[in-house]
């Protein structure tokens, strides 16, 4: 057996299940689920149609690449939503079953675990595919702190000079998950200018991009920061994003990854190897997904509205923030974490998720620590109800 797999830590949910699992919520009140990031909107029509039209795909294989249609809907999507004069669909869009397996992937391509210290970066709290994929890889984790001190961003001069010369790969997350953080340009440009300077390749996770609350404002993608730096081949850079969230289809397991064309060539060698192709019903949904945005508005509105429901109920001894985007609130608990969770599901039958479970002891903290995420995915009569048991059950701490 590969020994890196005793190294992995368990799953946030694992953890979860353990520490609830002599726990009996009270069953006076019915359950209500905020732990897991899994949108519950309805999936849009015309997704639902393309999948039942293109049926018929079923009975061919896919190629690893994607069909051209694909790949240019995506590569239009790209240039309308961050102002991009071109992006080359051929070279620089490649298809994927989901953000979560292609970073995880990534990491297998460009890891070179040969070199004494190798090391992958990512911030901390984070998801956890980036610290298993770079284990996995042989490499070793380190991380970057995103507390409420650095307004929950994270800082590259946290690591030293001698820790970025042994990092050959940096996974960040804007929207931040769990959050909800922005990367700036200038974070932008001080990570590309340690890029260079070191040779490591920058995945940026943008699953949450299209969930924000400024219509004047979206957040800053990854391929927008390196086009409006001078960096038109998207040197070091590749992006992740997926309809998971954008359009409410996580079951579809549909995204994409796109950038620098040398590195996305490298991806696709080890890809076809892998056996990762989307099957053609889906690629069929995905083009009529990225190639409207009414859903994804009507969407964001939905969101909107829970944020300016829920938000005004949150209360000392509690605290939350509006984030710039994401669907977290990323709460601030006076009693540790795991306790809080544990007591909130016995006593109010509320499953929220703590916040150390999503980060790791690093630089004498755990910026996780008296946090709980909370995902509003349900429809918003429960997250009401949600957020009036945790604050009940928070005043009587």
């Amino acid at each position: 057996m590969n020994p890196r797999l005793a190294v992995l830590q368990p799953y946030p949910f694992e953890k979860l299940r353990a520490l609830l699992q002599d726990v009996a919520p009270n069953n006076r009140l019915r359950p209500i689920n905020l732990s897991i990031g899994e949108p519950k909107h309805p999936t849009p029509e015309l997704v639902r149609k393309a999948l039942a039209a293109a049926l018929d795909g079923l009975a061919a294989y896919p190629a690893t690449v994607g069909t051209p249609e694909l790949r240019e809907a995506v590569a239009g999507w790209l240039m309308r939503r961050y102002a991009l004069p071109a992006i080359d669909p051929a070279t620089q869009v490649l298809p994927v079953n989901g953000s979560r397996e292609a970073l995880f992937a990534f990491a297998q391509t460009v890891v070179d675990p040969s070199r004494v210290g190798a090391k992958v970066a990512c911030p901390n709290p984070f998801y956890q595919i980036y610290e298993g994929a770079a284990l996995l890889a042989g490499a070793n984790p380190v991380y970057l702190n995103a507390t409420d001190n650095t307004e929950f961003r994270v800082r590259f001069e946290d690591l030293s000079e001698r820790v970025w010369r042994d990092v050959q790969l940096i996974y960040v997350c804007s929207p931040a998950n769990p959050g909800g953080s922005v990367m700036r340009l200038k974070q932008w440009e001080a990570l590309f200018a340690l890029a260079d300077r070191h040779g490591f390749a920058i995945a940026s996770d943008e699953c949450y991009s299209e969930l924000y609350f400024d219509d004047a404002c979206p957040p800053l993608g990854g391929l927008e920061a390196a086009h409006r730096l001078g960096r038109t081949n998207f040197s070091n850079l590749v992006v992740f994003s997926s309809l998971s969230k954008r359009s409410n289809a996580p079951g579809m397991r549909s995204g994409f990854v796109a950038g620098d064309a040398a590195l996305l060539k490298s991806f696709l060698l080890y890809r076809t190897y892998h056996g990762s192709a989307m099957s053609l019903p889906v690629q069929r949904a995905s083009v009529a997904a990225w190639s409207d945005e009414q859903h994804v508005r009507d969407n964001r509105r939905l969101y909107a509205e829970k944020f300016a429901t829920v938000l005004p109920q949150v209360k000392p001894p509690l605290a939350a923030y509006m984030p710039e985007g994401g669907f977290y609130l990323w709460m601030h608990t006076p009693i540790d974490d795991c306790q809080f969770a544990r007591r909130l599901q016995q006593e109010y039958n509320v499953l929220v998720l703590p916040g150390s479970y999503l980060a790791r002891d690093w630089q004498g903290e755990n910026p996780g620590k008296d946090r709980v995420r909370i995902a509003l995915v349900a429809p918003l009569t429960e997250c009401v109800e949600a957020i009036a048991r945790i604050s009940d059950f928070a005043s009587k701490l």
